[in-house]
């Protein structure tokens, strides 16, 4: 086992569905536990709810297998393997949950985690980093609201949101500290709002910047790519166009592209702007922080204008940011999407704030 493994304390059940959730599960777990003592029935279990997409699966097996190296268990669940594979994956977690003293999330918006949420009787609960829905997740806890994802806020719940309606207000319930009940988010997102007895520790990236680099440093420019147009946040046609002008005025040579990208997207965008198309195996934070990566890194708002300054902190590397022009979103996007991307922008650190691009 990995000396920074150690054991965090009483057993302790992460639920992860993403490569940045079990990331950022590693991030806590190195926090929290460097070092300490085994206890019995101590350690940390990784319950990996795998998703369908090809792209994120494979992140997530080789993010499992760096947990495995850090000495944690990891548990891979088919968890959306079929109509009865939800049933059979709470059915074998169940008696996991009931012994669980501690729970670790990375996404309280999921059903299958509020779900999951309704079994255990886990006396602490840990939200860790979903990117920047934990911004979102927080300001609804601390306001009583159902906890709603932010590019969907505004529409009207359909007719599985009024069937899950009551597990959501479940969940909700359990996530709001009280009694000898405790809440604690580890987040590297600015946390205002913070909701009564919620605990907010900062996430800098230490075992990031532990395990990997320093990177080796190129001269030219890297994009990172986005899922907004994915989540009919953005209008395609006008992302190509913020894409092509961007990379053109800074000199970019790669995009590394969001696991949620569509294949047609990111062919088009080879095809019309020359970027080099990456299809990372890892977090971007630790792809990064391998190197090699571009003098500057451009982005749209996202997470990483958060996360990697800090896993590129003492690097030269400069990470800057473009904002969202209201003309490129859809019909289709929420309200609140133009107030919530510049939030994401104009609370980041350490970056630098680009104009929204026009054409060329």
């Amino acid at each position: 086992m990995s000396p920074r493994a150690g054991s965090p304390g009483p057993h302790t059940l992460a639920f992860v569905e993403s490569p940045v959730q079990l990331l950022n599960v590693l991030e806590w777990a190195h926090l929290n536990a460097p070092g300490a003592p085994e206890e019995p029935g101590g350690g940390l279990t990784l319950v990996v709810l795998s998703p369908t997409d090809p792209m994120t699966r494979g992140q997530l097996r080789r993010m499992a297998e760096l947990a495995r190296d850090e000495g944690y268990q990891v548990r891979w669940e088919e968890a959306r393997g079929g109509p009865g594979a939800p049933f059979r994956t709470i059915g074998g977690l169940t008696p996991l949950l009931r012994r669980a003293r501690r729970v670790v999330m990375g996404d309280p918006f999921s059903r299958y985690v509020q779900l999951l949420l309704t079994i255990t009787s886990a006396r602490d609960l840990v939200v860790v980093d979903d990117g920047t829905a934990t911004m979102e997740f927080v300001a609804q806890l601390a306001r009583g609201e159902r906890l709603v994802r932010w590019h969907r806020k505004g529409g009207r719940p359909g007719a599985r949101d009024l069937v899950f309606a009551p597990v959501s207000s479940s969940a909700r319930r359990r996530l709001t500290p009280g009694g000898r009940r405790r809440v604690e988010v580890f987040s590297s997102m600015p946390v205002e709002d913070r909701p009564e007895g919620v605990s907010v520790t900062a996430n800098d990236f230490a075992w990031t910047r532990a395990r990997f680099g320093p990177p080796r440093i190129t001269r030219g420019a890297d994009m990172v790519g986005t899922s907004l147009v994915e989540t009919g946040v953005v209008d395609g046609e006008s992302y190509l166009e913020a894409v092509r002008t961007l990379a053109k005025t800074h000199g970019a040579t790669r995009y590394f592209a969001h696991r949620r990208e569509s294949t047609d997207k990111l062919h088009r965008l080879a095809v019309e702007t020359g970027l080099e198309i990456v299809r990372p195996d890892l977090p971007l934070e630790l792809i990064a922080r391998r190197g090699p990566v571009g003098r500057t890194v451009l982005s749209f708002p996202s997470t990483v204008v958060h996360t990697l300054p800090l896993a590129l902190a003492g690097t030269e590397v400069r990470v800057a940011v473009c904002d969202i022009d209201p003309a490129w979103l859809t019909e289709n996007a929420s309200p609140r999407a133009q107030g919530f991307l510049s939030g994401v922008t104009g609370t980041a650190r350490d970056v630098t704030r680009l104009s929204a691009v026009t054409a060329v």
